[in-house]
């Protein structure tokens, strides 16, 4: 599927068939994000939330549900806890990358402060858990309350790793479990789980959820390095600016010699970059084909999503959250 053929992208067509839910999950988020005592509150979490977000994580746990024939409105209390969950973890991680700029706008954390981020942020945790509790599934709450967890656990875990030449392939994968694919995962099971789904079904949609996730987040990486098909909402190169070890680099490292392994010594570990040294990073994943081998790991993750998801029953839905598999690596196809 090309971004430039698709005529309805699959995003956008799984919220026109969701478009009632989805407007009631709007009008849940606005209510819930509101406080008499505290304004902050409201107008930092609208900076995020109506910044123009696909939506894609609630549209999970929507899909998920109604593919199944749900007809409650437990589901929407799930999808907007998912968005907040998910606005929370923007607002600390601005806060923490020192970013400026996030969806084309300045950031939270810019035109307010860090300390209104971090404390609106966990405000919007708490709103998210008092929504869990409301469907009376401990077993929902556990899947949200382990998501949030890992979520926490992979942006430490990459405050370790980030800059180390020694992390290893197995800790990128588990950082970006943590830091994306632990809540494509939590929003699909979500889903199958309150639509009172087996234990089979449900370990699928996790998987789908997973994949997913994982994919999404390789083609991230993959596109920071110049990955054809960029169209970038941050410029090529972010990543190795900010001294992030992610797949391209990782594998280049493992096969580099001295003194390459000494350049990335001094520009990842050292944080010593000199004008040309990105064009040269650049060389060095060309020359060991590691950017080829991360749009490749996208691709085989994709494909891990589609066919979970193939093995649910047919309905129109689920065909939508396969194509979303497929958009997902378009740009790297």
């Amino acid at each position: 599927m090309s971004l430039d053929t698709a005529v309805q992208k699959p995003h956008e067509l799984l919220a026109t068939t969701l478009a009632a839910d989805l407007e009631a999950v709007n009008h849940l988020i606005r209510a819930r994000m509101a406080s008499e005592h505290a304004p902050r509150i409201p107008e930092v979490t609208a900076h995020l939330v109506e910044a123009g977000g696909k939506r894609v994580r609630p549209m999970l746990t929507l899909a998920c549900a109604r593919m199944f024939g749900y007809e409650g409105e437990h589901h929407q209390k799930l999808a907007a806890t998912v968005e907040f969950i998910h606005t929370a973890t923007l607002l600390h991680d601005d806060v923490v990358d020192e970013s400026g700029q996030r969806r084309g706008r300045p950031t939270a954390n810019l035109l307010w402060d860090n300390k209104s981020s971090i404390l609106v942020g966990d405000y919007l945790f708490a709103r998210a858990f008092q929504l869990m509790v409301e469907t009376d599934s401990l077993r929902v709450l556990d899947i949200l309350a382990n998501a949030s967890a890992t979520i926490a656990e992979g942006e430490v875990l990459q405050l370790t790793a980030a800059s180390n030449l020694a992390t290893t392939e197995a800790i990128y994968l588990q950082v970006i479990r943590g830091k994306t694919a632990a809540l494509f995962q939590a929003a699909s099971e979500v889903g199958g789980v309150i639509a009172g789904q087996d234990d089979a079904t449900v370990a699928a949609l996790r998987i789908f959820g997973d994949a997913l996730g994982v994919s999404f987040q390789i083609v991230d990486d993959y596109l920071d390095y110049g990955g054809a098909g960029t169209t970038l909402d941050k410029n090529v190169g972010d990543d190795f600016r900010e001294r992030k070890l992610t797949l391209p680099v990782i594998r280049a490292v493992a096969q580099a010699t001295d003194e390459e392994r000494a350049f990335w010594v001094k520009t990842i570990e050292k944080g010593r970059q000199d004008e040309g040294d990105l064009e040269h990073a650049m060389a060095l994943i060309e020359k060991y084909g590691t950017l080829e081998q991360t749009r490749q790991e996208a691709l085989r993750w994709a494909e891990v999503a589609k066919s979970a998801m193939a093995s649910m029953p047919e309905h129109p839905l689920r065909d939508m959250l396969i194509d979303l598999a497929d958009y997902v690596v378009a740009r790297v196809r």
